[in-house]
């Protein structure tokens, strides 16, 4: 599979196989979703415990690399399907950020509503390991007290999005 790169003003500048990729200098693409639900708890994803980058850790409900060819929008309905099981949620398009640590990549958030169970989701077992609805005070003080939990860009993305 074929990722996309690109410079520091996100123009696509390329693609490389996620294997050649260097994270060290590439900048790359990603689409992250960000749900809450009615009582105010947003969805948070424990990635598989067999995935190479931040195995373990607790993130957005939905995230994924973009692939050639896919546009962010494209991106993240897809792997809203293919990870949770969501579909039929429109997704409203929020803020991109640019990280640095411990990769270098430009995500484009989306954020949408849903009152569902956790049970009600179906998890991409080689992707999602747990999913939870958290209380995003509560997440907060988590990630300030635990940050070793979540995935490394967790308290960028609560700052920028300004939950």
């Amino acid at each position: 599979m074929k990722i996309q790169i690109v410079n520091e003003q996100d123009e696509l500048i390329g693609v490389k196989e996620r294997s050649e990729v260097d994270y060290t200098t590439d900048i790359y693409r990603v689409s992250g979703l960000w749900l809450t639900n009615s009582l105010g708890q947003a969805l948070l994803a424990k990635r598989a415990a067999t995935k190479d980058k931040d195995p373990s850790k607790w993130g957005p409900a939905v995230a994924g690399t973009i692939e050639e060819g896919e546009t962010y929008k494209g991106n993240i309905y897809k792997e809203a399907e293919e990870e949770i099981g969501l579909t039929g949620v429109e997704f409203t398009k929020t803020k991109k950020i640019y990280t640095d640590k411990p990769r270098k990549a430009f995500t484009q958030w989306f954020s949408g509503v849903v009152d569902r169970d956790i049970a009600d989701f179906t998890r991409q077992v080689e992707e999602v390991d747990e999913l939870a609805w958290v209380d995003t005070e509560q997440m907060k003080q988590d990630i300030q007290n635990n940050p070793d939990k979540y995935i490394p860009a967790m308290p960028i993305i609560v700052s920028e999005l300004e939950l």
